[in-house]
């Protein structure tokens, strides 16, 4: 709750003189009797015939209820003219034109956004109560991946899920803790799961949840708590787990980039805002017009990248290329996701649909 008006006095919106309403009319000639600077503010009370030198902000003295801007007056000495009339009660900002006290400033589940700590600031408020960041353990598992910068050997690739998956929670209140690559290695899994599940809140994983003769980590999931779901309605990103180790929550992203990217906007980022304590929020989509035909069985809803294209009052998408989901080609140049219900089948070209900006995605705000 404000614990007072902000303003909390009568202030001046402009520069130039304050005066009494009734004689804001022009060619009126007023005698200026002192001034009030912000953090200065003039002592005395406005008689009629009366008016004092004002910045932006001051407080407007007793007496006076109008302020009329400085380029409509000419003044010379201690005699101002006005050039024009001003309406009474103009340029002036009352108690509580941002704020009344008692008012609330910031709302339980929101985000303490920079907005919001300037509110408080502006206020006095210097203690808030707040959720405590969560802390989020992240690791990749897989013979097959190497860290970017060291030699890969046959058969192996670079781990840029992880990476990418890091770089998506900057912008979320956490702490993560980056356990790197593990290998295709049930008891070194498995002590990590163990570990990181009696420090963190959430266990993030890349890989291993899918149906190969290497993916083990759903399974020691489950043998260590619970898989509660396997398995989304989702294109891309199918192979998702949900689950908890210990009092830790726990998501097994599918091993493909793209889904994994998808999956972590999707899923991951309002899990993540939920254990910081923020309300949940339905995501913010537009509407937009494809540019070309879409082929799409029904039975799944999918998201492809897109382009979004705006043409005087028609906001257009295109697709960003072929859509596989080992393709992180498919995000350069992409700035929404395009989303097709799982009941519908083609989509023709001019077809409206739902895009989801990828910008602000990873946000908090």
């Amino acid at each position: 709750m404000a614990p007072l008006s902000l303003p909390p006095f009568s202030s001046s919106a402009m520069d130039g003189f304050a005066l009494q309403g009734v004689s804001g009319r022009a060619g009126t000639s007023l005698t200026v009797v002192g001034e009030s600077l912000a953090g200065h503010p003039y002592a005395g009370t406005l008689s009629a015939g009366e008016c004092i030198r004002i910045t932006t902000g001051a407080p407007v003295p007793d007496g006076a209820d109008t302020v009329i801007i400085q380029e409509n007056c000419e003044r010379d000495g201690k005699a101002v003219t006005l050039m024009a009339s001003v309406e009474t009660g103009a340029n002036i900002r009352q108690p509580g034109h941002d704020v009344h006290k008692g008012e609330t400033v910031c709302s339980r589940g929101r985000p303490l956004s920079p907005f919001a700590i300037g509110w408080l600031a502006a206020c006095g408020i210097t203690d808030v109560d707040v959720v405590e960041r969560p802390r989020v353990a992240i690791f990749s598992t897989g013979d097959e991946l190497a860290a970017p910068g060291e030699p890969l050997t046959d058969g192996q690739i670079y781990d840029a899920n992880r990476f990418a998956v890091m770089a998506l929670l900057e912008g979320l209140p956490v702490r993560v803790t980056d356990l790197g690559i593990l290998p295709d290695d049930p008891a070194r899994i498995e002590q990590a799961l163990s570990d990181a599940a009696r420090t963190h809140e959430l266990i993030l994983t890349s890989g291993g949840v899918s149906v190969g003769d290497a993916d083990y980590v759903r399974d020691i999931v489950q043998r260590l708590g619970r898989i509660e779901l396997w398995r989304l309605n989702l294109k891309p990103g199918k192979p998702l787990a949900f689950g908890t180790v210990g009092t830790s929550l726990f998501i097994g992203l599918p091993g493909n980039p793209v889904s994994t990217i998808v999956t972590c906007l999707l899923v991951a980022k309002p899990l993540i805002l939920r254990l910081a304590g923020a309300e949940p929020s339905a995501p913010r989509y537009h509407r937009a017009r494809l540019m070309e035909r879409i082929e799409h069985t029904a039975g799944r809803e999918e998201f492809q990248r897109g382009v979004i294209q705006r043409q005087e009052t028609t906001t257009w998408v295109h697709v960003s290329g072929d859509q596989s989901s080992n393709r992180l080609a498919t995000f350069s140049g992409a700035d929404c996701l395009i989303r097709i219900p799982k009941t519908a089948g083609d989509l023709a070209e001019g077809s409206e649909v739902d895009v989801l900006p990828l910008y602000g995605l990873s946000d908090a705000f």
